[in-house]
């Protein structure tokens, strides 16, 4: 007999949990991975943590079991009670704040693979972030889509129906038109093996070259010692994240940009990178790692003084390979897309024109900046002064908000021309 196949130590894909506040995103979770996601934004064993919400979910299948029934989470078959082969490990990615979680979707496309978009079947379709979330899906280009309708327990058939064709209504014509709409309750595990085996089905791993160079999104970093560590026994500065393309493995050689800011006179500042190297690498469930690569989210122990990683310190900047970084900017030129309405807000608000001298948040893998127009060319090519610099990969798509009612709210978002 063949040795039994055994899950890896680390995800391969990474869903988003997408969809409306309330609408279930946490307790899918939870249905899926015997998780809180919640519970895992705090510091993780060993001192790692990362800022956003996740859980890792291994998927089995039942050879014995047809269909659906035979998807299941756990070694053992909950239908037959036999033995589940592994098939692969998966992410789910679930931002703490709504603030977070648009940011990761629309910056960091490399961080989704694809989305569970959750809508509650007992309130009207849509609801203001439902309809949110999935623009921000078209953006990013993230197509491999499922929508699960949640709460299903509190409604009689009829009703479910009637939120289903309001579902149909509302995706029509977007990225999501050909979706499967999955009826369940995340409540009482209703229909999960049928949503495990859609997902196996829509997203599949993609293809990871992993012969490109290393690059990584600093989501979160932190110093791991506890007051009072005595010099001879401190660690390093840890930065959490995920990769986004290539590999990391310990003993790498990394280059963080922009890096620390520097004080210049008159109270300017300006940002120099950051140098160290990779001492050890952790996923979020604990596993150490010799080697990562894109998927899931993971810590990265690094030689940093622990100061300079102190209280998230690191948040957005990009890390790789020493001099394979893209440079350092603080002005950058796009072609914007405008979107027709004012994504998030309660209100249908008409997307005004970019003006001069405007001032508008900027997303750019996991940082947000500031940007101040200072010329517009043509009919969207636009030019902004950045308050925080950014080192941005060519071809990424920048996330443009506009402040409304004192909420920065999604109006479009720009591709990068370079100079």
């Amino acid at each position: 007999m063949p040795p039994r196949k055994t899950m890896p130590k680390q995800a391969e894909v990474n869903i988003g949990l997408v969809g409306h506040v309330d609408h279930g995103k946490t307790t899918l979770a939870k249905a899926l991975s015997g998780e809180w996601t919640d519970r895992h934004s705090e510091e993780l064993r060993r001192g790692i943590s990362i800022k956003l919400g996740y859980a890792d979910v291994d998927i089995y299948k039942c050879s014995k079991c047809r269909g659906a029934a035979g998807y299941t989470t756990s070694s053992k078959c909950k239908k037959c009670g036999g033995i589940a082969e592994p098939i692969r490990r998966i992410s789910l990615v679930d931002a703490p704040g709504h603030e977070i979680l648009m940011a990761t979707m629309i910056s960091g496309a490399a961080l989704m693979d694809g989305a569970l978009l959750l809508i509650a079947a007992d309130e009207k379709c849509p609801q203001p972030q439902t309809r949110e979330h999935l623009a921000a899906l078209e953006i990013i280009g993230v197509d491999k889509i499922i929508i699960a309708q949640n709460k299903i327990e509190l409604l009689s058939e009829k009703q479910a129906l009637n939120n289903y064709n309001e579902i149909k209504h509302f995706v029509s014509g977007t990225i999501a038109e050909d979706a499967p709409i999955i009826p369940i309750s995340a409540m009482f595990g209703t229909n999960i093996d049928v949503l495990i085996q859609t997902i196996e089905k829509v997203i599949p791993t993609p293809k990871r070259d992993l012969q490109k160079a290393g690059l990584f999104y600093v989501a979160r970093s932190f110093d791991i010692n506890k007051p009072g560590t005595r010099p001879k026994e401190l660690q390093g500065g840890v930065i959490g994240g995920t990769i986004i393309q290539g590999k990391v493995s310990v003993g790498d050689e990394l280059e963080i940009r922009p890096g620390i800011p520097i004080k210049k006179d008159k109270g300017s500042f300006t940002y120099e990178p950051i140098f160290t190297s990779v001492t050890s690498i952790q996923t979020g469930t604990g596993k150490t790692l010799k080697t990562a690569h894109p998927s899931g989210l993971i810590g990265v122990g690094t030689k940093l003084d622990p100061a300079l990683t102190r209280a998230d310190a690191l948040i957005g900047n990009l890390a790789g390979p020493t001099g394979q970084l893209p440079p350092i900017i603080e002005q950058l030129t796009l072609e914007t897309n405008l979107l027709k309405r004012v994504v998030g807000a309660v209100e249908q608000i008409a997307v005004k024109n970019i003006k001069l001298n405007e001032t508008l948040m900027l997303i750019v893998g996991s940082s947000a900046t500031v940007g101040q127009v200072t010329k517009l060319e043509g009919k969207n090519q636009t030019t902004f002064a950045l308050r925080k610099p950014v080192a941005i990969i060519p071809g990424q798509r920048v996330a443009i908000s506009r402040q409304i009612e004192m909420r920065w709210r999604l109006i479009g978002w720009g591709t990068v021309i370079e100079e």
